[in-house]
């Protein structure tokens, strides 16, 4: 964007979301002169040509944040971590809101890392951004409830294991795909561990088999497998709602210690491991066949 005869300033790219394209509005600098009004002005502007990847919305105490990115299956984008990052921030912050419902528009919750951003590098800041995603939702002082009807891959299910409480409905399906990719499941490790059943782990970590929502609530991965996600999840928030603000607030961190333990000694580890896989000549290759639906090198009949 051009601001009379001055330089281009990047208002919104994409990486940056509403919030800090209009930041960048409001906070021109001193030598650039734009009255006030041209800045409220380019703060709109700033809005309409940044995506909203994230939907966020309050009821009854219920922060409700949903994905709302179907180009790439909600796939864990810099634009759509950020955005996400913002909305537990709102919710955090408002002391109305008493859970957090995490729920996604379309047919996928998530389909994990965004490829196309992996291919073309940096994928040590979106190691990082994960994993600092992860440890916000797991150490969140209010419950964050799953709420799943639809497909579920790689990065996504560490958003599953992060959440508190998940519901999933009879159109999800589930798969840790990453060792189909010549990658390993390394940072969502952190959060879905401490819940599978050991076996179950071995089995599904190491195959990269698709799973569906009766298995996934067998071997601990979701809370419960419902017919009606509608119907199964606003139960649960409504127990939520009777709830007292200071109970869930106290209670929580009762169940999510350990899980912290787990950042706070191996996450830097994990990080260093998935950034050297992303880089590697086979996970190139893994991730290049993947978008060009092709079969990978390794595979044999």
């Amino acid at each position: 964007m051009v601001l009379g005869s001055q330089p281009d300033i990047e208002v919104a790219g994409e990486a940056a979301d509403g919030r800090a394209a209009v930041r960048l509005a409001r906070e021109c600098p001193a030598d650039v002169m734009v009255s006030s009004a041209r800045k409220a002005e380019l703060a709109g502007e700033a809005y309409l040509m940044t995506d909203v990847l994230v939907q966020y919305s309050v009821d009854r105490g219920i922060a409700r944040i949903a994905l709302d990115s179907p180009r790439n299956r909600n796939a864990l984008s810099a634009a759509l971590v950020d955005q996400l990052n913002g909305a537990l921030g709102d919710a955090e912050a408002d002391e109305t809101v008493r859970a957090v419902e995490l729920t996604h528009t379309g047919s996928t919750f998530c389909a994990g890392a965004d490829l196309t951003e992996a291919r073309a590098g940096g994928m040590q800041e979106g190691t990082a951004r994960l994993t600092a995603l992860l440890r916000r939702i797991v150490a969140l002082g209010k419950p964050v409830v799953g709420s799943i009807d639809g497909h579920v891959r790689a990065g996504g299910l560490g958003l599953v294991g992060a959440c508190d409480i998940v519901l999933a409905g009879p159109a999800s399906t589930f798969a840790f795909t990453e060792v189909r990719l010549g990658l390993a499941p390394a940072m969502i490790s952190l959060t879905t561990l401490p819940r599978l059943d050991p076996r179950a782990a071995s089995r599904y970590f190491l195959t990269g088999e698709t799973f569906d929502a009766a298995t996934a609530a067998r071997i601990g991965l979701i809370t419960e497998a419902v017919d009606d996600i509608d119907a199964g999840t606003l139960a649960v928030l409504d127990a939520l709602r009777s709830c007292s603000p200071q109970g869930l607030r106290e209670t929580k961190p009762l169940l999510t210690a350990t899980v912290l333990d787990g950042f706070d000694a191996r996450a830097s580890e994990l990080a260093s491991l998935s950034a050297r896989l992303f880089g590697s000549a086979e996970a190139a290759e893994g991730m290049s066949a993947f978008l060009a639906k092709r079969p990978p090198s390794w595979l044999t009949e």
